[in-house]
């Protein structure tokens, strides 16, 4: 799956009511992808993976702990590629993001959950990027 195939995924996924948490987007992307093949759940995994990473950075970090830190990169990514790519150009759009302590923590999880469905068994997957807090190296370089 190509960057553009990932946030087109999202896009029609998105719910058209409020999600503040990503539950409902969460939902809808595992459906989609346990209806795909296992490619496609291993791209989606290392697009989310990839967005989440580039989003790991020390402006961006504002005092959060490593969980917070990372649920609310993961709901800016669930906002959609133009607000990504706002936050990634303009580190103060995240600040908002980061006061309202608004979490898609079910997002992480989608992949996971598709895999299990397409294969019956759980999935310890390691992608290209990890996205867990303070690992971008670079990003949090002096």
């Amino acid at each position: 799956m190509n960057e553009d195939a990932f946030w087109q995924l999202i896009e029609d996924c998105t719910p058209t009511g409020p999600d503040p948490d990503a539950d409902l987007l969460a939902a809808t992307l595992t459906e989609r992808l346990a209806r795909s093949p296992l490619s496609l759940v291993i791209g989606f995994a290392e697009q989310l993976s990839w967005a989440l990473y580039r989003l790991d950075r020390k402006e961006y970090g504002h005092n959060l702990g490593e969980d917070a830190f990372l649920y609310t990169r993961a709901v800016v990514v669930a906002a959609g590629r133009t607000e990504f790519n706002r936050v990634l150009h303009d580190p103060t759009a995240f600040t908002p993001y980061a006061s309202d302590l608004i979490w898609a923590e079910s997002l992480l999880y989608t992949p996971d959950q598709a895999y299990k469905r397409i294969t019956g068994e759980e999935w310890n997957r390691d992608t290209r990027y990890s996205y867990e807090s303070f690992s971008n190296t670079e990003g949090w370089a002096d």
